[in-house]
């Protein structure tokens, strides 16, 4: 092999170090590639005319929050269906479409975990058009919204007992407001539209409007059942503009929230829970965000660390690269290892009696210092040089006779002892 060729099998365009690092970076990025495709989308989608607790539009309720907030509670927004089993008091704020079956199942759930505050939808919205004049630009939020239309929810009567009511509007004319009186506070509502529920012997009635019926209410079922002696009492605000941005702009509504707060946490609650998940927010659960989670977490960081493993050993076995060999190598002995192999895998061993005993022959000759390759000529040069051994005429026969391998084989040798035995010290130097 040239030394331009054995230069080039030692050379490598990257050291040891430079791969080991493209290959970690590599890996590390596929991994957080994998982890955030798990995790998903969690964040950036708060308020596009929903109302829920991220909502800075008139019907959201993220101005109840920062109320809260401000007055000390421990507020959550929760996008996981784990917030649903909050010991502490849990808001929820159903849209308009809600299927009346899994709402009932969550509140039937809530019975005996912790108190739960329902705020009921009202408004239809729609995105703010038309022009806005150019100092107050600065001032609109995306978010915003225009009122379309108030309607009551029809799903309401489709719940479990004892949480079935109908859900009804009013519409007072248009120069009025709606008044509303309760919790030893009184004040108006910002329009003279009205969601309300009549009154019942299940339900007591938190805030009423002047007519007597009921704005806010705490459901407390039949009198002797276990929901009315064990359960934590779901209170329902039919009315959300007692609590959501557009009623807090007044400020004895705001005081009217914080109270309906207060009585539905049992005035010494200081926790306060509002599920998103209703509203199209949660958390989507799959196999790649369980991978990253206990206890799963431990099984996929030693799946890890095995890959690290075997690709270390990997590396570490095969070493540089090369330039790839010719296709036939250089030098007489590939050649016959090359031929070699090939008659091998053929399994024409038989072939080579012929080939092998006239080469023999050719070489004895030639250290015998014979003129012309002849048998029986080299029988008797050797019975002069070599009288102990067995002619040459008689291994060859016995080479070109043979047909299984080791027979092959151990002719061969046989043969080829003539010419070494020659060259040995004992018989003298090799005659050319």
């Amino acid at each position: 092999m040239s030394a331009g060729t054995k230069q080039a099998r030692g050379a490598s365009p990257f050291n040891r170090g430079a791969v080991l690092a493209v290959v970690l970076v590599g890996f590390a990025a596929f991994l957080a590639m994998i982890y955030f495709i798990g995790i998903g989308d969690t964040g950036g989608r708060e308020g596009r005319g929903e109302a829920h607790a991220s909502a800075n539009g008139l019907n959201g309720y993220a101005g109840l929050v920062e109320l809260l907030e401000a007055e000390g509670y421990d507020v959550e927004r929760s996008r996981d269906l784990s917030g649903l089993d909050t010991n502490g008091l849990l808001i929820l704020t159903p849209p308009q479409f809600t299927d009346a079956d899994e709402f009932g199942q969550i509140l039937e759930n809530r019975q005996y975990v912790g108190p739960t505050l329902v705020i009921l939808p009202k408004w239809s919205v729609g995105e703010i058009t038309g022009d806005v004049v150019e100092e107050d630009e600065d001032k609109v939020r995306r978010d915003w919204v225009t009122l379309l239309g108030a309607s009551p929810a029809s799903w309401t009567e489709q719940l479990p007992e004892p949480f079935t009511f109908t859900h009804e509007q009013k519409d007072l004319p248009a120069a009025n407001q709606a008044s509303w009186s309760g919790l030893a506070q009184s004040g108006r509502l910002p329009t003279g539209t009205v969601l309300y529920v009549e009154n019942d012997a299940s339900y007591e009635a938190v805030i009423r409007d002047p007519a007597g019926h009921i704005l806010a209410m705490n459901v407390v079922g039949n009198v002797g059942t276990d929901y009315y002696e064990n359960a934590h009492w779901t209170m329902f605000v039919v009315e959300p503009d007692l609590m959501n941005n557009y009623g807090l702009s007044d400020a004895r509504r705001a005081a009217a929230a914080l109270a309906l707060v207060q009585e539905a946490g049992y005035g010494d609650m200081n926790s306060v829970t509002f599920d998103m998940t209703l509203n199209g927010y949660g958390n989507s659960v799959n196999l790649l965000t369980l991978a990253f989670e206990p206890p799963f977490l431990a099984a996929t960081l030693c799946l890890i660390l095995a890959m690290m493993i075997v690709g270390w050993r990997a590396f570490l076995r095969f070493g540089p690269s090369a330039v790839a060999a010719p296709e036939f190598a250089f030098g007489k002995k590939r050649l016959v290892s090359n031929g070699a192999g090939l008659i091998v895998r053929a399994r024409r061993l038989g072939l080579l009696g012929e080939p092998y005993a006239n080469l023999i022959e050719r070489r004895l000759a030639r250290r015998l210092g014979l003129v012309k390759p002849d048998a029986e000529a080299i029988d008797a040069a050797l019975a002069r040089r070599l009288p102990n051994e067995e002619p040459f005429s008689n291994r060859a026969a016995r080479l070109l006779n043979a047909q299984k391998p080791g027979e092959i084989l151990r002719a061969a040798r046989a043969l080829n002892e003539l010419p070494q035995k020659l060259t040995s010290p004992s018989t003298g130097k090799n005659t050319k």
